[in-house]
């Protein structure tokens, strides 16, 4: 093919690939991956067309990259996540009710950068500890499931919701065991993890089809949307129900303060790619903890898990609206600054680790040939992957590398423009209005995906989802959706099966 019109259809692919990766990233419970499936069942008519496939390739890689930086719009300024964005809604959610909903769109479009670029090094030392000179991945998928059952015991163990023990164990034990432990969080969280796993294996196990012929119908998309998309629209329709006014401060912070958080995060996220059923909500909270750990040694408190539940320490909403709508034209921040440093630093975190996870799966899947998520497997069942195994990559992996690189470039200010405009709404239409219209939307939405079987498990989904921030427990303890399956599977291929899981 001619220099040029390649030229020409991998920039025109690219921009669809962004405006795609705009539109998913605005659409609350609908992923790129469903994106980057139905282009890959759309395959043969766009080879009949004349459409390359690496033009087909570089739409997927722009759309997924670009959702990772839009996706925090519909969850601080809506309030309406994906499963990777989760953890920011209570920080975004409290920075929307202190006025400064824009400062946290900048924070999260500074992290996301820097998690693109911070990244981009790290896939060089992939390629050495997961190519064929060390050859570490054969190694590890030995212990793969070991080592999803570690990190899911630290996920759990790190836990610091202080409960009750039942009355009747406080009287065995003389009050010994009564209010605020710690091992009552531990194992409340625990439970709630498992029960979200068998959940997800009973989701994976049901048909799912579409009732208009939508292809590669999954029930993944219903129960995530009710576990971490409805649940969360109902807690904030039913306790918020009207905004303060926000400062118009779009100005990205500057990156020094962030280099060293974002590059752990990236770090985090690389690792978290390579392993099945780890998301960035995982690595987020593996990077707080860490973060809390070096904090304890240096003799210093730590900022504790709390930022995820659904309360403040020292300031309700209630008192938080008051104060900005007095300060609504002031030029101070009506809120704490411990909590406003600690939100914006959680905020630039979890966009570093969300996009980072998603540059790296690609490289994975250069390096070892493993699909890590629905747009890494559609690449990979589009066409062969020429694997990365020799010093230099191959020019393909490199194209799809300039793509993301770019489309994360671009995406930035597509950020800023798109998150005025959903202020603008907020000002012309009522939040319990928009939040209800969203609920229609996912609903619909998940019933043209999946028909009524999707909306049973929507139902079950947001019930299992309404559960932590009134136990008090975090939100991502959710995971166990994706995370006890694959690990039931797991260790029943490398023990057997005696209890016929699989």
């Amino acid at each position: 093919m001619d220099y040029w019109l390649s030229l020409a259809w991998l920039l025109g692919s690219m921009f669809f690939g962004i405006g795609l990766g705009s539109m998913t990233g605005l659409i609350p419970g609908f992923h790129v991956n469903n994106v980057a499936l139905i282009l890959l069942s759309l395959t043969p008519s766009f080879l009949a067309l004349g459409i390359p496939l690496f033009a087909v390739a570089s739409i997927i890689v722009a759309c997924g990259v670009v959702h990772t930086f839009l996706n925090y719009i519909p969850s601080a300024l809506i309030g309406a996540p994906d499963a990777d964005q989760a953890l920011s809604l209570l920080p975004g959610h409290r920075m929307l009710l202190a006025g400064e909903a824009t400062k946290g769109v900048a924070y999260s479009a500074r992290g996301s950068q820097l998690g693109l670029l911070l990244t981009l090094p790290l896939l060089i030392g992939v390629r050495f500890a997961f190519g064929p000179e060390l050859n570490l991945y054969d190694e590890m998928r030995d212990a793969l499931p070991w080592i999803l059952l570690t990190i899911s015991f630290f996920l759990l163990i790190t836990e610091t919701t202080r409960l009750p023990w039942p009355l009747w164990v406080q009287n065995i034990t003389g009050g010994v065991l009564g209010e605020g432990s710690r091992v009552t969080g531990f194992i409340v969280a625990t439970a709630y993890f498992i029960l979200c796993g068998f959940y997800g294996f009973a989701v994976f196990s049901l048909p799912a089809t579409s009732p208009v012929g939508m292809p590669n119908a999954s029930l993944l998309l219903p129960s995530l949307a009710g576990l971490f998309g409805i649940a969360n629209l109902i807690d904030i329709y039913s306790t918020t129900q009207e905004l303060p006014p926000q400062k118009d401060d779009w100005e990205l912070p500057p990156p020094g303060p962030l280099m060293v958080p974002c590059f752990l995060s990236s770090v985090a996220g690389t690792v978290m790619a390579v392993l099945p059923g780890m998301t960035a909500a995982q690595a987020t909270v593996m990077v707080m903890s860490g973060r809390n750990v070096a904090a304890w040694v240096k003799g210093e408190e730590g900022w504790g898990m709390d930022f995820e539940n659904m309360t403040m320490p020292e300031i309700s909403d209630d008192d938080l609206m008051a104060k900005a709508m007095a300060a609504a034209d002031s030029e101070e921040i009506p809120i704490d600054d411990v909590y406003k440093d600690r939100d914006m630093e959680i905020i630039a975190i979890l966009s570093a680790v969300n996009t980072a996870v998603t540059v790296s799966v690609l490289g994975f899947l250069y390096v070892i040939g493993r699909s890590r998520s629905g747009a890494t497997l559609a690449l990979k069942q589009m066409y062969p992957i020429d694997k990365w195994s020799e010093l230099e990559p191959s020019s393909d992996f490199v194209r799809l590398l300039a793509v993301t690189v770019a489309a994360g470039l671009i995406a930035i200010p597509i950020m800023t423009k798109v998150g005025k405009g959903v202020l603008k709404l907020h000002e012309m239409i009522p939040l319990q209005t928009m939040l209800m219209a969203v609920i229609i939307f996912v609903t619909l939405l998940v019933w043209f995906s999946t028909g009524w079987i999707g909306i049973g498990v929507l139902i079950v989904g947001t019930v299992m989802g309404l559960m932590p921030p009134r136990i008090g427990i975090r939100r991502s303890h959710g995971m166990g959706i994706i995370i006890v399956p694959i690990m039931i599977y797991t260790f029943m291929q490398k023990y057997g099966d005696p209890f016929g899981f699989i």
